[in-house]
């Protein structure tokens, strides 16, 4: 019945109506005065190239119809004007004279201005958007008072457009979708409630060195793990290990000495503990930093060393399953220490020792003998490793307050005792269950609901709870149905636009507000000032943003902000080729930093309220000892990031040359101008690229060496129509071609087969050979003339041109913000925004609240936004 019941409306609620459209006739274009102005230049200049028998393009002018009431023909007619007020068509000037286009475009606006606005004023600038999955975990989450669940990956995957995983057209729903919805709800309903009438008593373990590891080596032998005392190996053996242990007399001052990161081959965790249950863990430790001599000694290391701890089961290293980091990264330091973090482990799993940047050792199949594992050969002083002294376990930590919070949350404070039947630990004592049922559900539908549920709806979910109940439910379990049906509902999974004749205007703003910036529902502060209906008012919507900003769960925000629109979701898509870059192989901690840099990157723009040129060129940067290492600057300690001002003549500095976008737009083996410069215009400038000819091959670059990129792009673009088209974004890509495919700067390019030969062992300990090449030349000339002969020089003239860099920005929050591209009636918006800024040089946290006061966002049909003052935002 509940499901039935909540398929029922989804489907209501995402119907979607077709229009057809018909050819443009001269009848038509003859009542209007637009479409005789349009229809006229229209045959005038470019029929001829977008006609039935050519369609350039892939555009039959002859088909569009002027229906600019239909909201797909009416997006045809938009980008028709973009690509006139572009001077892209026609592509001759002359063509079309100057005052004629001026003129063209202003008819041509005016109606697809008049046709959108009274589309938006008779339907709402868009659909009802669907939360995402991330959005749906973070709300039950919120609402559960279970920070930790997990139940994003049991949802579909939601679909991506115009760089946004929010697009309302984009987030449909289906039965399978609805199923899954459900399925996740209940999971998350069932750990939200008591494991038992009392907290699960802790287990509390303390192992010595000698039982923190499974066996005496692992795969790297001698060098790669060992055991030590008073900073000497020694020579322990599996026998001698068993021994220890079924005698249990081990040795305190034994030490466990790990030098080499957790990658394949590799399972290193205590010899016998297992998760018996779900939950968190928290791990005290006592270790320091050392470095291993060629004698097997240990001696201080120079400088801290990272390292996490990883959950899996106890398996080989083929088999392996969920194998994921838990808890905080830890700077183990030269001197010995007391450390501590809290781990989450699911049931029957066990946790291993993840030391984070250090080498791995190679495999090495001889013929006629059997595989062994070597390690890389020592560096000068030595090999970085952590040498354990114990460790101590103690879990499942419960809440100190039982029931937990979750469980008030969805039962208040209703006695418990042992179930009797059902599937769950506990039942409750009620002995008015009816009353009691409908009480706990109109508590439970207040702290879930965003916006005031209709008596009339809360009936439909009291009958299921007491259907659920008279057929023979525990009363937790009936209640747990009528919850799972109201979480899988219309008005739990779809975020309304707000309309101005709505009595839930405030709530829905206050909805938006909160998944935009937080990406969660309205805390209990935000949705009292929506009921008070202050949000509304300037400085009450002023001061919100600002504090949801400031909030932690702003971090929400920027993870999901920055995974679509610089696309760091994908930074993990291409391995290095460790046959050009083999400084590369197994380097995750280089990766995570490189993801974690961006992002705070982007924290800093808008909690420092930069101007939006910083984000093409900044004169600082966030780095930590690793991407220090890799960018060539002064040493840092540690893991954790930290802001660090860059010289003058420094190349980095900004977005465009971190090494996170320029792994996103490599591919692995080989930079490409043409990748890079259209990533760049596109989702930083906000000019993208037509996409290419499908019947044109795309250039590979020559990892051989025998041709330079600039020698392959010339012979590729020597059409002219190629060439015009590239001539748009390859001088942006050249720009960046000092800069390898993870971000390092390079002089010269590699390749597998010509130029200086270069040799080594590389961080695993394989031999590698390369070639260095031809030198880098990164000066390009852009379509407009102007020269630069570097990335420095670029970033000049990028930065030149702040209002387009704002109004990119502006254009991709209001989606991520809105879940509705930005309309043909929006852009007078989006430039009176952008005025309103401009004095303050376009600051990124003024554009924000500039969006979130506007009319684009709150959803009035007034055509004057509201937006503060450069001072008020600061």
């Amino acid at each position: 019945m509940r499901g039935f019941h909540n398929r029922s409306q989804l489907y209501l609620l995402t119907l979607i109506t077709l229009t057809i459209c018909t050819p443009l006739a001269a009848a038509e274009t003859a009542v209007l005065k637009p479409e005789t102005v349009v229809g006229e230049m229209i045959r005038k200049t470019c029929i001829d190239c977008h006609n039935a028998d050519t369609t350039e393009g892939g555009l039959n002018l002859t088909l569009v119809a002027w229906k600019l009431d239909d909201a797909e023909v009416r997006r045809r007619w938009v980008k028709i004007h973009d690509r006139i007020s572009a001077g892209e068509m026609p592509p001759d000037a002359s063509d079309l004279p100057k005052e004629d286009r001026q003129s063209l475009l202003k008819t041509l606006a005016t109606a697809i201005d008049n046709s959108d606005h009274a589309a938006v004023l008779a339907e709402g600038r868009g659909p009802l958007r669907r939360l995402t999955r991330r959005e749906y975990e973070q709300n039950l989450r919120d609402l559960l008072a279970l920070p930790q669940l997990d139940i994003r990956d049991m949802l579909p995957g939601d679909r991506e457009k115009f760089h946004c995983n929010k697009v309302a057209e984009a987030l449909d729903i289906s039965r399978i979708q609805l199923d899954a919805y459900l399925d996740a709800a209940d999971m998350a309903l069932r750990q939200a409630v008591a494991s038992g009438v009392k907290p699960r008593p802790p287990v509390h373990e303390r192992l010595p060195a000698t039982r923190m590891f499974e066996s005496a080596n692992t795969y790297g032998e001698r060098e790669a793990m060992f055991y030590a005392k008073h900073s000497q190996m020694i020579p322990l053996s599996g026998a001698d290990l068993s021994r220890m242990r079924k005698e249990n007399k081990h040795d305190p001052e034994i030490e466990l000495a790990i030098f080499r990161s957790a990658s394949w081959p590799y399972y290193g965790y205590p010899d016998i503990f297992k998760a018996v249950e779900p939950g968190a863990y928290r791990i005290r430790f006592s270790a320091r930093a050392v470095r291993q001599m060629r004698d097997f000694s240990l001696k201080p290391a120079w400088d801290s060393i990272p390292m996490n701890f990883r959950a899996r089961k106890r398996s080989g290293p083929d088999v392996s399953g969920d194998v994921r980091a838990t808890g905080d990264t830890l700077d183990i330091q030269p001197e010995v220490a007391v450390y501590e973090t809290m781990i989450r482990l699911k049931q029957n799993e066990t946790f291993e020792y993840s030391l984070l940047g250090l080498p791995v050792p190679r495999a090495i199949n001889p013929p006629n003998a059997p595989l062994y594992y070597d390690f890389p050969p020592m560096p000068e002083g030595g090999h970085p490793g952590i040498a354990f002294q114990w460790l101590e376990i103690t879990g499942p930590i419960d809440s100190e307050t039982w029931p937990p919070p979750s469980h008030k949350r969805l039962f208040d404070d209703l006695a418990i005792r042992p179930a009797t039947k059902g599937e769950l630990a506990v039942e409750l004592i009620s002995e008015k269950p009816e009353q009691d049922a409908v009480r706990l559900l109109h508590r439970f539908i207040q702290l879930a609901q965003r916006q005031p549920t209709p008596a009339e709806v809360i009936k439909i979910y009291e009958r299921l709870v007491l259907d659920e109940l008279h057929s023979g439910a525990p009363l937790a379990e009936a209640l747990l149905t009528g919850y799972s049906a109201f979480l899988c509902s219309g008005q739990f999974l779809y975020l309304p636009e707000p309309q101005p004749a709505s009595t839930n205007r405030q709530y829905a703003i206050a909805a938006r507000l909160s998944h935009f910036l937080s990406n969660t529902r309205p805390d209990a502060i935000l949705l009292s000032q929506a009921e008070q209906g202050k949000l509304l008012n300037a400085d009450t919507l002023q001061a919100e943003t600002n504090r949801l900003i400031e909030a932690n769960s702003f971090e929400n925000f920027i993870t999901d902000f920055t995974d679509y629109w610089l696309a760091l979701k994908d930074v993990r898509r291409d391995e290095p080729d460790v046959r050009l870059y083999p400084e590369y192989r197994f380097d995750d901690y280089l990766i995570e930093s490189m993801e974690a840099e961006t992002r705070a990157f982007i924290t800093a723009m808008i909690h420092d309220n930069l101007p939006i040129t910083a984000l093409v060129d900044a004169d600082f940067a966030f780095v930590n000892d690793r991407l220090a290492r890799h960018y060539n600057f002064k040493p840092v300690s540690g893991s954790g990031l930290r802001r660090v001002n860059l010289p003058a003549s420094s190349p980095y500095g900004g977005l465009l040359t971190q090494a996170a976008i320029m792994k996103i737009t490599a591919n692995g083996s080989t930079t490409s101008p043409v990748l890079r410069g259209a990533w760049i215009m596109e989702r930083i400038m906000g000019d993208p690229p037509p996409p290419p000819p499908t019947s044109v091959p795309a250039v590979e670059p020559d990892i051989r060496g025998a041709t330079t990129i600039r020698e392959q792009l010339a012979r590729h673009t020597k059409d002219p129509v190629c060439a015009a088209c590239h001539a748009r974004f390859d001088p942006v890509g050249f720009a960046l071609e000092n800069f390898d495919i993870m971000g390092a700067w390079r002089n010269r390019y590699r390749s597998l087969g010509s130029g200086e030969k270069v040799t080594g062992i590389d961080r695993a300990g394989h031999n590698f050979t390369y070639h260095v090449a031809g030198a880098v030349d990164a000066s390009a000339q852009l379509r407009d003339g102007r020269k630069f002969h570097d990335i420095q020089e670029l970033k000049t003239i990028l930065t030149s041109d702040p209002r387009q860099l704002a109004r990119n920005l502006l254009q991709q929050m209001t989606v991520y913000a809105t879940g509705t591209p930005v309309r043909f009636s929006d852009r007078p918006a989006i430039e009176a925004i952008l005025d309103q800024c401009r004095e303050n040089g376009y600051r990124t946290r003024d554009l924000v609240h500039a969006l979130v006061q506007s009319r684009i966002f709150l959803g009035t049909d007034d055509l004057q936004a509201t937006v503060p003052n450069s001072e008020q935002v600061k």
